[in-house]
């Protein structure tokens, strides 16, 4: 059965760019429910053995239930894992092939930053693998790359959260000043991991 991950950092860390009371709702309440609700979903079936990597990658064969809840485990497990009280920027091998991708750091924060802002209703905007290569786009409700339902094929190495519970306490109707907010707390040293990995 899935269990919530660890933070690696206390609700406040992320102040002023994400406040502790969201953290502690989004992280507390929302995750867990997915959690939750996830191994309920599988409880006494085959999937009960599987990894999430592996339920997502055929979970157009499972139930709504599985679907939603599968991708709100896994789409908030990357998210706390990229987030970081120190940011910075890119270095080495991420940053050469996000400047191969997009020209330039600027021009990829932009066009991540974009999808993000025009992601309609309930969703997340993801930087992908694959082949090597990087790529942007965004998913609806808790979709994500590993999904084969989304037509975005990759692997995911940053998301961003835009649904509403994700900034509405601090920034209400603002999302593009939380998308601004979100690079100020940017993990780059989980997000190279990830890429080296992903390659």
């Amino acid at each position: 059965m899935f269990t919530l991950p660890k933070l690696p950092y206390e609700f406040a860390a992320l102040e002023p760019h994400i406040d502790a009371k969201t953290m502690e709702i989004h992280y507390g309440k929302h995750h867990q429910g997915y959690t939750d609700k996830l191994n309920a979903a599988i409880e006494g079936s085959a999937l009960a053995d599987q990894t999430i990597e592996e339920i997502l990658a055929h979970v157009s064969e499972e139930s709504t239930a599985v679907r939603n809840n599968g991708g709100g485990f896994y789409n908030h497990s990357l998210f706390w894992s990229i987030l970081s009280p120190k940011s910075g920027v890119p270095t080495g091998a991420l940053a050469s092939a996000i400047d191969d991708s997009f020209g330039s750091f600027e021009e990829f924060k932009t066009q991540f930053s974009n999808a993000a802002a025009t992601q309609f209703g309930s969703g997340w905007a993801w930087l992908v693998v694959q082949d090597g290569k990087l790529s942007v786009g965004s998913t609806p409700n808790q979709d994500n790359p590993l999904m084969d339902t989304t037509g975005l094929d990759g692997t995911p190495i940053l998301g961003l959260d835009v649904w509403e519970h994700a900034y509405y306490l601090n920034y209400q109707n603002r999302r593009p000043d939380y998308i601004a907010a979100f690079w100020n707390v940017v993990n780059w040293d989980e997000v190279a991991r990830r890429f080296e990995a992903a390659k």
